[in-house]
């Protein structure tokens, strides 16, 4: 499960992938067998852009904790509800963890929602620095080597299997695949939860809200959308999102990427028309 900006990897909100690996590489792995139920994958994004203008590469965030390995910047971080731009420059890498939804709390066994806004400093949880981690995940060893480390790690301190997390794991999984899944009534519906006792398993397992979770997907999938070529029609589009009026489709799209449907659109058919735009070689 080695991904390395290839046209199958899948975005999971990276937006203009394709465009961004020409600037950085992208690379997954797989944990062990015995972590699969919490992680989702370990991820490094190296490059060199010695010489030329810093890249800034736009995510829309997954409703996941990460645990983010960088050069006096670790941390874990909750779930956030909007998009965010790191700047990619000089030369240089970042590796990091990406729970399941709820994956993270069995190990952290406090709400996730406190996360939000409030990285988590490591040793706490994984019983060693920062600084330890750095030098080993930011070294030039493989990328099997660091995935690894990371799962000798994780194992060390590996949680029993928590029945509400995999619980939430799969509503979230629905919400990601399922585009016509619009509305927490939808989804307390489909899983027979009043909408209440969703709400606080997001809270405490997710850190941000069904609601908030399934507009990050939705929005998401816009962008995708806009950015393969594969609809120019935004009012057709807000509506296949469950939007009734084009004004609240603008107002929630522009809120998470920064710009209104229009001005995405705008940017995506330059890039497809220009793949050169960008300025990479």
């Amino acid at each position: 499960m080695n991904h390395t900006g290839s046209n199958e990897t899948p975005p999971m909100g990276v937006l203009h992938l394709e465009e961004g690996t020409q600037q950085f590489q992208l690379t997954r792995l797989a944990p062990a067998t015995g972590l699969k139920p919490f992680v989702k994958h370990y991820w490094m994004v190296s490059w060199d852009l010695t010489g030329h203008e810093p890249y800034p590469q736009h995510v829309v965030p997954n409703p996941c904790v990460n645990l983010v390995v960088e050069r006096n910047k670790t941390f874990f971080y909750g779930p956030s509800d909007q998009k965010f731009t790191y700047s990619i420059h000089g030369k240089g890498c970042v590796f990091g963890v990406k729970f399941k939804p709820g994956g993270f709390y069995p190990f952290f066994q406090s709400p996730v929602s406190t996360l939000y806004g409030k990285p988590l400093e490591v040793s706490g949880l994984l019983g060693i620095n920062a600084g330890t981690l750095e030098a080993v995940l930011l070294h030039d060893n493989s990328m099997e080597e660091k995935a690894k480390y990371l799962d000798q790690l994780l194992s060390a301190c590996l949680p029993a299997e928590d029945i509400e997390a995999s619980l939430v794991c799969d509503i979230v999984n629905l919400i990601e695949k399922d585009r016509n899944m619009l509305r927490v009534d939808q989804l307390s519906a489909y899983w027979k939860l009043h909408t209440r006792k969703l709400q606080r398993l997001f809270h405490q397992y997710v850190g941000i809200s069904p609601k908030t979770v399934i507009q990050l997907y939705r929005l998401q999938n816009a962008a995708e959308c806009i950015e393969r070529g594969l609809t120019s029609d935004l009012t057709e589009l807000s509506q296949d999102l469950g939007y009734h009026d084009q004004s609240h489709f603008i107002r929630d799209f522009k809120s998470i990427m920064g710009s209104t449907p229009e001005e995405y659109l705008q940017l995506s058919l330059s890039v497809l028309s220009d793949p050169d735009e960008s300025g990479a070689e």
